[in-house]
């Protein structure tokens, strides 16, 4: 029998550096709440600094962690923290863009063993997982194509959607290849076959984009994930 919550609220922490320039910030109150009033459930959201997370201790108490875009971030420790507490407990994550990167990260470095896994924007050593893309994804829409029977699938009910990004960086094709052969599997993807969604299998709601699905909220377009994101948060 499938476990419901007893307390109606879900809190949610958003972790990442706010600021009233980023659109996906402005947008992400707006797809919380949008999807709250859809599944009918009281949401609250802090959001938290990179830099106010020094700690799993910082993250008690919340039902379910959204890393967001905007990085380079203050304090990219705090990010990785965030990440790791909720893979690691079961809680259900959810990482749009710089979160998508950060991710990726984390496992690499904790789950795969590089332990020098590295970021192109902000590292000069290491093993670049996440390194410039060939072409840039700032204000540009594409067509994803979703693996079926994943959660990604499941949340938009059909096999290709379309949705915008703002970035210039995604995973290097070293690591691509690695996750061939990991619980961390891709299950989206662009026409040229890149990789812009992931899942961790083994846990009940790990999912990160590349895009930023969260900004159809600023044209009054729901935000199918984040709808799959708050009803995981509350069972």
């Amino acid at each position: 029998m499938e476990h419901t919550r007893l307390t109606p609220d879900l809190r949610i922490a958003l972790v990442g550096d706010r600021s009233d320039t980023v659109l996906a910030h402005q947008a992400i109150p707006l797809a919380l709440d949008d999807a709250a009033a859809v599944l009918e459930k009281v949401v609250k959201y802090d959001w938290l600094s990179t830099a106010s997370i020094n700690s799993a201790d910082d993250l008690a108490g919340y039902d379910a962690i959204w890393v967001v875009p905007g990085s380079p971030y203050q304090h990219v420790d705090g990010a990785f923290i965030a990440i790791r507490f909720a893979r690691e407990n079961g809680i259900p994550f959810l990482g749009t863009c710089g979160g998508f990167q950060h991710a990726i990260i984390e496992y690499a470095r904790n789950v795969v063993g590089w332990a020098d896994a590295a970021h192109a924007e902000t590292d000069s050593s290491g093993r670049m997982v996440i390194d410039a893309l060939t072409c840039s994804l700032v204000e540009k829409t594409d067509a994803i194509e979703l693996r079926g029977n994943t959660i990604v699938h499941r949340a938009y009910g059909r096999a290709v959607i379309q949705e915008k990004y703002h970035c210039n960086y995604g995973i290097a094709p070293a690591f691509a290849l690695e996750l061939e052969h990991q619980p961390l599997q891709v299950t989206g993807w662009d026409e040229e076959g890149d990789i812009r969604v992931v899942e961790l299998t083994t846990h009940p709601f790990f999912v990160a984009t590349l895009f930023q699905h969260e900004r159809n909220a600023l044209e009054g377009r729901p935000a199918p994930l984040v709808q799959a994101f708050l009803r995981a948060a509350a069972l």
